[in-house]
């Protein structure tokens, strides 16, 4: 079928890639010119494992395009994805400024019946606007429906989320908008969960919503564990043979981070409160993530007399291994405050330390000092102390030696409980983490 996609962030891009990958001829539409140039020299601007390879080979295969040329993309598209942002606004609502955008871009180039879909996350009822609003600005005398396919891919694992889904929901509002959104996706081989347009937007936040429950209220569990003498691993693996609660989401840290749960866990509060309910437990979730974000760094200064001077080796910068992104990491937050208190920070970051310079050039910030470097050894290098934001691989595989040996003070505050404690201890570091 021909497809074209419209953005080409962690949802277009992935989605327009898989989509031609199981056979579909896929154009992907950006506004950006050198992005464009870059994608089609097999290139992918953002960083997911596995992208770039399919990327070239559906590009070669000739079922991948990327334009600029919005208008003769969707010209005679059969189906338009729309994959834009919605990012947060102040009051917690989704910004639907660019779904509003392209939506009139479609109204006013379309020259054949088409489906639109609506991938990016939307507030329920944002789909009955978008049939609308194309209504209101259509030129051409053809007939456009709009339906509903929220994505549930992990940046990371996006690829593999998107090609071996457990669902995929599809909201349709006619049996032809069902039954063509069911032939797109069924080379995919994966079950499809046909439901109303509202309801599948609804889906989307549900299932979203009730994961960063799950995660605070670990965290939660775990700053309990703290002040009782009970390990949170020990309680996680515990609560993981229950079949009604599963072993998914079960480890403490320092808070979820990324471009879905917070925003879609305000989203909903947002929605819930212009309907005049109040969503406790999402309200619980968000005020218990914003604190728990903070825990490293008031436990270290608990500890510290005063952060000025020291040496401080970050390990770990982005919100979750396998992504470059930043967006409302954990990282972000503590790396200003130590910059405030005038320490001397040394990041590592395998992959998001390039993003992280745009917003913390190197060189002096505030009281303190930023610089990066290319290992873990190196930050740890004759510093007085260490934080561990993020979990990657290289960062996993440090011994408690390592410090021990690298660091001038072996006082080690670890956000997301890589290292065993005991181990930790016998190799003479001073260790703290969420918990336990």
């Amino acid at each position: 079928m021909k497809i074209t996609v419209a953005g080409t962030g962690y949802v277009g891009l992935v989605t327009g890639v898989c989509l031609a990958e199981v056979g579909h001829d896929v154009t992907c539409v950006d506004v950006d010119e050198n992005k464009v140039k870059l994608m089609e020299s097999g290139v992918s601007p953002i960083y997911e494992e596995g992208l770039e390879e399919l990327m070239r080979k559906n590009f070669v295969a000739g079922r991948l395009h990327y334009t600029t040329d919005y208008e003769s993309a969707y010209r005679t598209s059969e189906a338009i994805f729309i994959g834009v942002g919605t990012p947060e606004m102040p009051d917690g609502s989704a910004n639907l400024s660019f779904i509003a955008t392209v939506s009139k871009q479609i109204a006013e180039s379309v020259e054949r019946d088409c489906l639109v879909v609506v991938k990016s996350t939307v507030p329920v009822g944002t789909n009955d606007k978008v049939e609308q609003f194309i209504q209101d600005f259509l030129v051409h005398d053809v007939k456009v429906e709009v339906a509903s396919n929220p994505e549930f891919l992990a940046q990371g694992t996006a690829v593999h989320d998107t090609l071996h889904a457990a669902r995929f929901i599809i909201g349709t509002e006619s049996k032809e908008a069902e039954e063509k959104l069911t032939r797109i996706y069924e080379p995919f081989g994966i079950p499809i969960v046909s439901v109303n347009r509202r309801s599948a937007e609804m889906i989307k936040y549900a299932c979203n919503d009730f994961l960063a429950l799950k995660i605070s209220y670990m965290n939660d569990i775990a700053n309990l564990c703290e002040l009782v003498g009970a390990d949170i691993q020990d309680v996680a693996k515990g609560m993981s043979y229950d079949a009604r609660i599963g072993a998914n989401f079960l480890n403490a840290g320092i808070g979820y981070g990324g471009s879905c749960f917070p925003k879609d866990t305000k989203a909903l509060k947002y929605l819930a409160e212009k309907n005049g309910y109040i969503l406790r437990t999402v309200e619980a979730a968000v005020e218990v993530n914003t604190k728990q974000k903070m825990r490293l760094f008031e436990k270290a200064s608990e500890r510290m007399i005063t952060f000025q001077g020291l040496k401080t080796a970050v390990l770990g910068l982005a919100f979750k291994p396998g992504t470059d992104d930043l967006r409302e990491a954990p990282s972000l937050d503590n790396v200003q405050l130590l910059l405030e208190q005038g320490a001397d920070v040394v990041a590592f970051d395998p992959v998001a330390a390039g993003n992280f310079k745009k917003k913390y050039p190197e060189g002096k910030i505030e009281r303190g000092t930023i610089s990066y470097v290319d290992t873990a050894q190196e930050a740890l290098k004759h510093a007085n102390i260490c934080f561990v934001f993020t979990e990657w691989e290289q960062i996993r595989e440090l011994t408690p030696s390592v410090f021990k040996e690298n660091m001038k003070t072996p006082l080690v505050y670890d956000g997301r409980n890589v290292y065993d404690v005991l181990e930790m201890k016998d190799a003479g570091v001073e260790y703290y983490s969420i918990g336990r």
